[in-house]
């Protein structure tokens, strides 16, 4: 693939990071010497190495030339302080890691005896081009190892191998409609499968100039769609959230595509992201790391599917609902497994079903709509609460901005809901009684909260999601 996008799109801009801007030729020239800097360090096929850095020109470099070696790449997330990490990559068997020293304040320090590579430093390009062909490399080699977001236990290494990344993202291209030339700002970070998979690679594959984020500011993202000109803008729906307060909306206007996913996306917020902003398609999907990207809407899909579903199922992948309501997926996207732990894939994959771990439903057409996590959901006097349901009609209040439930234990229904609220002003803010009543006459009973908490701000993990165990 990376080979074949210099031949492909040759002197067509490839990246744009700060003053550095470099076509595809040339990308993939530094790759070959990164991939050659890899062998020189003595990498051998199937060796794991682990980057822990913002996303970056050097990031992509780095990670498209240990492929390039043979390698198998283990992103790590930035927002992990340093006992998270070492867990991480000594769990990775990593033979390097590649850091970028200061970033967010950090000094980012490997487990001992783990060699530390300074991804600013000349390593990458102290190689040789590359040429040797890779003996035995396969389509079924594993190409990468992206540990979950561990928002509800210590976090696993998923396995996938490179012929699966390549079918799915090219699909990808398709349904998202990235086209070639377009300008796609990546705000997603790269140690997360939406970053890497649905960036990198989906971009190398139609010949877009990627244009690396490394810390979201919304000024700064502003004066980047206007001086690039950026036409694709995928991200979290807090992402959309904010450009929706932008002033100068003239800013924004060369985006035509956006796709965001996640259970919790308002159905107003879909609304306003078509009225107000100047996407021609916004797609939502819905993926995790084990399976990648598993649903994403139709190009023709009715304003009213794309803002209350998730899409219907990527080509060669199948959904059922088993009995308890948790998505199953089946199909060549499943994982290959968790890295070094058996048990915990055969408790995953069972009889070539993933068990996801997220509740949703079908309609006849097969679109899915996710109502929750398995584990978020909680019973209130017999009756099922589905907390992305809850907060979707919070949103609804004109004054709130953002929502998260969770059960807290109840002496006479077991559990009831508490919200954690987050205002969008100073100006007729309710007060937690006052909301409590409002939702009484929008949704059943045993749905409406029974505490609300206002905070300044959720805790947000590094892919936009909330994270409940820091509320509980």
């Amino acid at each position: 693939m990376v080979l074949s996008a210099a031949d492909r799109f040759g002197d067509a801009e490839a990246v744009v990071d700060g003053p550095l801007r470099l076509s595809y030729a040339e990308v993939v020239e530094r790759i070959r010497c990164a991939a050659g800097a890899f062998a020189d360090f003595g990498l051998e096929k199937g060796d794991r190495v682990a980057i822990w850095a913002p996303n970056s020109a050097e990031w992509m470099i780095a990670a498209f030339g240990l492929l390039t070696a043979g390698g198998v790449l283990v992103p790590v997330n930035t927002r992990f302080k340093a006992a998270e990490a070492a867990d991480v990559i000594s769990r990775s068997g990593a033979k390097a890691v590649i850091v970028q020293q200061g970033f967010l304040g950090q000094d980012y320090a490997a487990p001992t005896g783990v060699p530390v590579i300074d991804l600013k430093s000349d390593f990458l390009s102290s190689g040789s081009p590359f040429a040797r062909a890779l003996s035995g490399l396969a389509g079924t080699d594993i190409s990468d190892v992206i540990f979950t977001s561990g928002t509800t236990g210590r976090p696993k290494g998923v396995m996938m191998n490179h012929r699966q990344n390549l079918r799915l993202y090219a699909e990808w291209c398709e349904l998202a409609d990235l086209r070639q030339g377009d300008r796609y700002l990546m705000v997603n970070p790269y140690f997360h499968t939406f970053g890497f998979k649905a960036g990198l690679i989906a971009s190398f594959t139609r010949g877009a100039t990627m244009v690396p984020v490394s810390v979201f500011d919304v000024d700064r993202v502003v004066e980047l769609i206007e001086a690039e000109r950026i036409t694709m803008l995928p991200g979290p729906p807090t992402l959309y959230h904010s450009l929706l307060a932008v002033e100068d909306k003239n800013k924004l206007k060369t985006l035509r595509a956006g796709v965001t996913g996640s259970a919790d996306i308002p159905v107003e917020l879909v609304r306003r992201v078509h009225e107000e902003l100047p996407f021609q398609t916004l797609a939502t999907g819905y993926g995790l790391t084990e399976a990648g990207t598993v649903t994403l809407s139709r190009p023709g899909d009715s304003f009213e599917h794309i803002a209350t579903t998730a899409g219907v199922a990527c080509d060669g992948v199948e959904i059922r609902i088993a009995a308890d309501g948790e998505v199953l997926v089946r199909g060549y996207t499943v994982m290959q497994g968790y890295l070094d732990d058996p048990a915990a894939t055969a408790e995953a994959i069972v009889d070539g079903w993933l068990h996801t771990g997220d509740l949703g439903t079908l309609d006849a057409a097969g679109r899915l709509t996710i109502v929750g996590r398995k584990k978020d959901m909680f019973i209130v006097g017999g009756f099922n609460a589905y907390p992305a349901e809850i907060e979707g009609f919070l949103m609804e209040h004109p004054a709130v901005d953002q929502a998260a439930v969770i059960g807290v234990p109840d002496e006479r229904l077991g559990q009831v809901g508490k919200a954690f609220v987050v205002l969008k002003g100073a100006s007729n803010t309710p007060s937690g009684d006052e909301l409590i009543a409002w939702s009484r006459d929008r949704m059943a009973g045993f749905k409406v909260p029974r505490f609300v908490e206002f905070l300044e701000e959720l805790p947000l993990n590094a892919t936009g999601k909330v994270m409940k165990d820091r509320l509980r």
